[in-house]
């Protein structure tokens, strides 16, 4: 079948907004004066079908259980991360405008706008995936195309060790952590599995303890009896309409909750996040961009002072809120793995800084000059 005669097919099914069952496509074909046999429609209705209910060409990658990432840069680019670093593919689109399709349509299931006038998107698609799209001119040749994998179920701690996430006895640390209700915060760069260690440590909570999540983009899977999410919203064409995730972290706080969780600290709810750490909630935890743990408090502080809070407010309000940094990072060959835990501490100016307790060590964790002050934290449980 040729791509015209496609083309006429998926515009009457857009508009119409049918699903595309092959008597649909078999009478949008006979609109164009053209008669198929069985197999012919099959296949037409089967290529829509991916397209508009599904993700196309990409479908049997997002159903790889192995694929965290796939990645589209070109319409013969297309590239996944099974956990070891980027692959590409032998996926093709036909052209960078079946690309460009693709992302409208996706954009569109989530309810989001993605166009000229606004040439980029941030979604979470109904099955979970996030995803991510720059359109031309702005994405240079080719509109590209990000896809972030959510599980449907959180690792184990004991799955974690076994891919290397964690070194042995490792978990043990991070249940110790849980239980004793500190707060802390998992630092590291895009794609090191801060997400994914987070969903794991939320499932280490106790089944009586209320878990309410806040995040831009629901990502947080623990497997855990009793989770509230909240997912933020932009505003509308009118430009009305957004909640934002400091309005979340608000709300979130009169909702009872026995675990106050961030999935992503990036602006200006940190000084909620901080004032409700302050006020009782212990055992709240986010994520957090930063590059090692050492630099957390200076990009809380960052942050901080784009919300109005200075740097004094900031540091004293860290000191008594958070306990624990635990870094991730990625290695050469792309694996993910927590790299070192810190405990805070305050230095001669008063300021905070982390110390580290613990690091990366293939046979186990390496102790460091803040593993005592890490044992009284969990009273005693390491």
């Amino acid at each position: 079948m040729s791509a015209g005669m496609l083309d006429a097919v998926r515009q009457r099914l857009a508009e119409s907004g049918a699903e595309p069952t092959p008597a649909r496509v078999a009478a949008a074909l006979r609109a164009q004066g053209r008669l198929l046999g069985d197999a012919e429609v099959l296949g037409a209705a089967e290529e829509l079908r991916c397209e508009l209910v599904g993700t196309g060409p990409l479908e049997p990658l997002l159903a790889d259980p192995s694929v965290t990432d796939v990645l589209v840069s070109a319409p013969d680019r297309v590239w996944v991360d099974r956990g070891g670093g980027l692959e590409l593919t032998g996926v093709s689109f036909a052209d960078a405008a079946a690309v460009r399709r693709l992302a409208q349509l996706r954009a569109a299931v989530a309810g989001r706008r993605l166009d000229d006038a606004r040439p980029w998107v941030d979604a979470r698609l109904p099955d979970g995936t996030r995803m991510h799209a720059v359109l031309p001119p702005v994405a240079v040749g080719s509109t590209c195309l990000s896809l972030r994998v959510v599980r449907p179920k959180a690792f184990s701690p004991a799955e974690l060790v076994e891919a290397g996430t964690v070194p042995p006895g490792g978990d043990r640390v991070l249940r110790a952590l849980v239980e004793a209700r500190l707060s802390f915060l998992i630092s590291g760069g895009t794609g090191t599995g801060k997400t994914t260690l987070l969903s794991t440590l939320l499932g280490l909570v106790g089944e009586r303890e209320r878990i309410v999540l806040a995040e831009d983009s629901a990502e947080l899977r623990p497997d855990h009896p009793h989770v509230v999410r909240l997912e933020s919203r932009p505003a509308n064409q009118e430009g009305a309409g957004q909640v934002t995730l400091q309005d979340l972290v608000r709300q979130a706080l009169r909702m009872r909750p026995d675990r106050l969780v961030v999935g992503e600290v990036r602006g200006a709810e940190v000084t909620e996040l901080l004032a409700a750490l302050n006020t009782g909630h212990e055992g709240g935890c986010g994520t957090v961009h930063a590059n090692a743990a050492t630099d957390v408090p200076a990009r809380l502080e960052a942050l901080g002072a784009a919300a109005g809070l200075d740097r004094a407010a900031l540091h004293s309000q860290l000191a008594a809120a958070l306990s624990v940094v635990v870094h991730l990072a990625r290695g050469r060959g792309g694996l993910r793995r927590v790299a070192e835990v810190h405990v805070l501490e305050r230095d001669a100016a008063g300021l905070v800084v982390t110390v580290p307790a613990l690091r990366w060590g293939a046979q186990a964790f390496s102790y460091e000059r803040g593993w005592p002050r890490l044992r009284e934290l969990t009273g005693g449980a390491l």
